[in-house]
């Protein structure tokens, strides 16, 4: 069990980038971005960020004016009440907690926030007593990935397509001192921060940019990890090589995504939907994913699990209030998705650089 306490702490001062934010959406948006700068700034050199938290604001006001619920899922984050002695519990149900919840309308007012927060995609999730049920229960995919991947004591980690945060606290769990996760969903970016409200000292943040933000002079990290993220893309070799470029020599790779079950060489680019999922490119077979990790230079690839996706592990609830896994099955014959293609399973490989 990692508790992480609730702490307040000063975020430097002012600049035009943060000007422009509460003058748009408000300054708890600043100050949570700037949070996130300091805490780089204190686990990297200036000379390893090397002016990188700037050249990327452009690209972060790019994020927020493009997302047309911004000012919503800010108007939501600020809603939620503080809460005195919080802390999070980053167990297999990620908990914000507490010794002195008193207020029952405290309560109810978090739960409104979290309803309106919808659709909640990784978890689950404990709000002091407050059950977030989400579509995906990621703890079973954790509990699958967690045994194999080694250490995390005293590791700089990036989450690549982090979500909400999920695997985020249960990185921490195993010991990391930094995690740093990337996804460009601005809702995403407010189910974290109503989590991590209750526990700022935690060596955590997340920003809301995409891969193609990030610089190829970016080998700060001993982890990297990309869970649900190459089928994807368009172009999955210029993603292995985006994840080898953000990785410290002898750093690993932890890669988990859909594959085709085989051993042997098998591709399969979806003519239009897979799964009902309007964006998969191409899904591959674990032997084509270990020689495309090979070929841009990580060695030592293993395929450390292969895992049928369930309708237990993946499902509707009232957190999302849409269709989930067991729609997008044929339903006289669950080994094959709606389209006729085989049905999801998932692969994860680790692989050093």
């Amino acid at each position: 069990m990692v508790l992480f306490e609730y702490e307040l702490s000063d975020h430097g001062q002012m600049s035009d980038f943060k000007q422009q934010l509460e003058a748009v959406w408000g300054s708890s948006l600043a100050t949570y971005l700037f949070s996130v700068r300091d805490l780089l700034e204190k686990h990297f050199s200036s000379a390893e960020l090397n002016g990188w938290w700037e050249r990327i604001e452009p690209d972060l006001l790019n994020t927020f004016r493009k997302s047309g619920k911004t000012n919503f899922w800010e108007a939501q984050v600020s809603q939620l009440p503080s809460i005195k002695n919080s802390s999070i519990d980053a167990g297999s149900v990620v908990k914000a907690q507490s010794s002195d919840i008193s207020s029952r309308l405290a309560i109810n007012n978090i739960q409104t926030v979290l309803q309106h927060m919808k659709p909640w995609r990784k978890g689950p999730f404990n709000y002091f007593g407050i059950h977030v049920d989400s579509e995906w229960r990621s703890d079973m995919k954790w509990a699958r990935i967690s045994p194999v991947l080694g250490s995390l004591q005293n590791k700089k980690v990036l989450d690549v397509g982090c979500g909400n945060g999920y695997y985020m606290w249960r990185m921490l769990e195993k010991g990391a001192s930094l995690v740093l996760g990337i996804d460009p969903s601005v809702l995403c970016l407010a189910q974290f921060r109503s989590l991590s409200k209750y526990a700022r000292n935690a060596p955590l943040g997340m920003i809301p940019v995409g891969t193609e933000t990030l610089s190829e002079e970016m080998s700060w990290f001993d982890v990297v990890f990309s869970m649900g993220v190459l089928y994807h893309r368009r172009d999955p070799l210029s993603h292995l090589i985006e994840l080898r470029n953000m990785l410290k020599p002898g750093g690993r790779v932890v890669l988990e995504t859909l594959i085709i079950d085989s051993r042997e060489k098998e591709k399969l680019i979806p003519e239009s939907r897979y799964a009902q999922m309007r964006n998969v490119w191409e899904l591959n077979s674990p032997p084509v994913i270990e020689e495309m990790l090979q070929s841009v230079g990580f060695k030592d690839v293993s395929c450390v699990d292969i895992s049928k996706t369930t309708i237990e592990e993946q499902r509707a609830t009232h957190w999302i209030d849409s269709f989930s896994l067991e729609d997008f099955l044929d339903p006289t014959d669950c080994s094959r998705t709606v389209e006729g293609y085989p049905a999801p399973v998932r692969a994860c490989f680790i692989a050093a650089l």
